[in-house]
């Protein structure tokens, strides 16, 4: 079974991608990074989601970085709003009775990488802060880690923090620069894809209802937020799921029907283009690419094994 490192600010679909994760491959470990919501919410609610799919093995979380590289005045917004004040759609459910690790996650990372050299993947689903300073600690993982899955950017295509930049880049570009241009082999899933194939509109929630499983009924609880959000400000019909999408990507790559290779990079300095992804689908600039950039997806693939985790 492949091994993986899931890096995560859990709220939300985060929630659903871990529950994903746990279903398709051997979860190392669990590391948060500063992102959707308070961080030591994002560490129980990380918590409360390994209990909800109670694995036959441990499963450790890991508190890692906070906020961003350079400071929270660059950009690290909570988005309550979106996922509610637990980032769980507003639950409020008990603590779980699993704790978090004492060590730091970038040291975790560091050291599972070089105890197990070209077999730990990474799944990366949050800013990408931790992930960048254990690139930064100790360079020698970059030739370990066979592969990095990120949820972050877009392709020439709206954000969804701003007009120009994805949330995980945004709050963090500075990390998204360092890994993207880290010589790890990248694939990439924007938000792009995420409007366009992981939307689930009202007929998929009575599907996913109807299993009348502990994680299905988890599912509803968690996205009772998102759905009224998504409807009134992105105008969307439904749940979306980015994070789930990468994970299941990275379990099935039949999934992604379309990809292809692009030099991508990130605007760390832009006054109202922060943390926009330059995906140069034209090789304007001439550089090598270093990411597979997701372009199309199977939905329908994608819903069914949505349904095989929850069911």
């Amino acid at each position: 079974m492949r091994r993986v490192i899931i890096d995560t600010d859990t709220a939300g679909d985060d929630t659903i991608a871990i529950l994903t994760a746990l279903h398709h491959f051997k979860v190392e470990g669990v590391t948060i990074t500063g992102g959707n919501v308070d961080f030591d919410q994002e560490v129980e609610n990380a918590l409360y989601t390994i209990q909800v799919f109670n694995p036959d093995y441990y499963v450790p979380v890991y508190k890692g970085y906070e906020g961003p590289i350079l400071g929270n005045e660059k950009g690290h917004v909570t988005v309550e709003d979106v996922h509610g004040s637990d980032g769980m759609g507003d639950s409020f459910f008990d603590k779980a009775v699993q704790r978090p690790e004492e060590n730091h996650a970038v040291d975790f990372i560091i050291e599972t990488v070089k105890a197990n050299p070209g077999e730990i993947e990474l799944l990366a689903i949050a800013p990408l802060t931790n992930i960048a300073m254990a690139i930064k600690k100790d360079p020698t993982i970059v030739e370990a880690i066979p592969h990095v899955y990120i949820m972050g950017g877009t392709n020439n295509s709206l954000g969804n923090i701003t007009a120009s930049a994805e949330y995980n880049f945004y709050v963090d570009p500075e990390a998204a620069k360092i890994v993207l241009h880290s010589g790890i082999p990248i694939t990439m899933v924007g938000w792009d894809m995420c409007t366009e194939y992981s939307v689930m509109a009202d007929i998929d929630h009575l599907d996913i209802e109807s299993l009348e499983t502990d994680r299905s009924k988890f599912f509803m609880d968690i996205n009772r937020v998102v759905l009224k959000f998504n409807r009134e400000v992105h105008k969307i019909n439904g749940t979306t799921h980015p994070d789930t999408l990468l994970v299941s990507i990275a379990a099935n790559e039949e999934i992604m029907t379309k990809s292809n290779m692009y030099y991508v990079d990130v605007e760390t300095k832009g006054e109202i283009t922060r943390g926009y992804s330059m995906v140069d689908i034209n090789n304007r600039s001439g550089k090598d690419p270093n990411v597979k950039v997701c372009e199309m997806v199977d939905r329908e693939a994608f819903k069914r094994d949505l349904l095989e985790v929850l069911s």
